[in-house]
């Protein structure tokens, strides 16, 4: 059975990048612009990783994850942060909130896959 990623950008052009580097790899995909339609979307489907940018409009990434970790079906879900930033503050801020990887903007699709199958494969 695929395992099941949810990706939240609000880039539709890097959902579509990310989605076509997954489903490639045999990975089920749902996707969101910001981190308020995630929650939504968060309705206990099992999902095996969260994949969000930082900086979107409604809610962040950081936040997301966040708000995520508080749901009982999502506690022990790996997140990953997939984003433009790359200060050392911003990616504290991202473990804090429970982000287990931080990957930099723009990415090449093995360096996303390193990161996916250590992530949930392992």
């Amino acid at each position: 059975m695929a395992k099941t990623i949810m990706i939240v950008d609000d880039s539709a052009s890097i959902r579509m990048v990310v989605r076509l580097t997954l489903e490639g790899e045999g990975f089920k995909v749902i996707d969101a612009s910001d981190g308020v339609e995630a929650l939504k979307k968060l309705n206990g489907v099992k999902i095996h990783l969260l994949i969000t940018d930082v900086n979107m409009p409604n809610m962040d990434g950081i936040t997301l994850v966040q708000e995520a970790k508080k749901l009982p079906s999502y506690k022990f879900t790996p997140m990953m942060m997939l984003t433009t930033e790359s200060s050392d503050a911003k990616k504290m801020q991202g473990r804090q909130a429970g982000a287990k990887a931080w990957l930099v903007k723009p990415f090449q699709p093995p360096a996303l896959l390193n990161a996916v199958s250590k992530l949930i494969l392992s």
